[in-house]
């Protein structure tokens, strides 16, 4: 079984998409939509195998799009993903500056 499969099963065990039908859900869930519902639903065996699946490029741009904008409703989960996952020094700060970014660019 290939990893984006076991991934997609894990999460439907979650709960995940407990609304959709579990086909249409194998069938069209995007690349983001998988690393989010995985950063968010899953444990840290299965966030290790979404960084064998994408580059961590690809996966910090998810998170900083959809997790991080969030601000304090994933703030400690975001701190531990900064730190372990991408290696940021301050994740403090880290996490309020691009928050920060994000509402500026809405504001601008």
């Amino acid at each position: 079984m290939d990893i984006r499969n076991h991934l997609v099963d894990k999460l439907i065990e979650a709960g995940a998409f407990w609304s959709y039908d579990q086909a249409s859900v194998r069938d069209s869930i995007s690349d983001s939509q998988l690393i989010e519902a995985v950063l968010v639903k899953l444990d840290i065996e299965d966030i290790d195998l979404l960084f064998k699946l994408f580059p961590n490029s690809k996966i910090k741009s998810v998170w900083l799009k959809t997790m991080v904008v969030q601000g304090d409703y994933y703030y400690s989960l975001n701190r531990f993903y900064a730190w372990y996952y991408f290696h940021v020094r301050y994740p403090d700060r880290y996490l309020k500056s691009m928050l920060t970014r994000h509402l500026s660019r809405l504001t601008a």
